[in-house]
């Protein structure tokens, strides 16, 4: 699902709420998760999940098409851990499953 496509989902499961406030809605919750992550807090949302910042090592890598050795510099990456809620529902047709 895209973003535009949540957004017509929203608009038709509530039908009080326009197209352009559903989009809004949808940006401000989106535009406050990236805001949160840019200042190194993590961002809990009960029943979904906990998105968070992870640091990563600097760390030399190969070009694979000359083979040569390049230096990646340290960097920061989103990380997304999903909640328990979530993990259930993706998993409750496997009940009987051995893991």
């Amino acid at each position: 699902m895209i973003k535009s496509q949540l957004i017509a989902r929203l608009v038709e499961r509530n039908p009080s709420l326009t197209y352009r406030d559903a989009e809004r809605v949808v940006n401000a919750i989106l535009d406050e998760i990236v805001e949160g992550l840019a200042e190194g807090r993590r961002v809990e949302l009960r029943g979904f999940g906990v998105f968070s910042v992870r640091q990563r090592k600097p760390r030399i890598s190969r070009n694979p098409s000359t083979n040569e050795k390049v230096e990646v510099p340290a960097k920061k990456a989103p990380h997304f851990k999903a909640g328990k809620e979530l993990h259930e529902r993706l998993n409750r047709d496997y009940k009987g499953a051995v893991s």
